[in-house]
């Protein structure tokens, strides 16, 4: 048996892209900053290592709740892990991406 769950929170680093699979199906593209908290051995101080993270979600869902996201918002969400190949122009590319399959809203992003 194996365990593909993962639970993140961080700051929208782009805003949501919404596009439509080839049959129709909704699809949301966003960019998650996650930070990673360790102690400095030099300073002893404790500094933030961020984490980019790509992440998709599909359906009527996807749609309703891109409209209420920007970048820098901040949110929780709940999926899995997804690895994708595919050839563009002759090149083989890889990714890893978390597939939302829950998402909260945290906190919006305050224009200054």
């Amino acid at each position: 048996m194996s365990i593909n769950r993962v639970l993140l929170s961080g700051n929208l680093t782009r805003d949501p892209e919404l596009r439509a699979t080839a049959g129709g199906t909704p699809v949301l593209s966003i960019g998650l900053a996650v930070n990673d908290r360790r102690r400095n051995a030099q300073t002893s101080e404790w500094e933030d290592y961020p984490n980019f993270v790509d992440c998709s979600m599909f359906g009527t869902r996807a749609e309703a709740v891109s409209k209420h996201m920007q970048k820098g918002d901040k949110i929780a969400i709940e999926g899995k892990l997804r690895f994708t190949q595919w050839e563009k122009e002759g090149q083989h590319r890889t990714k890893l991406e978390v597939v939302i399959e829950d998402i909260e809203f945290m906190a919006q992003r305050r224009d200054q």
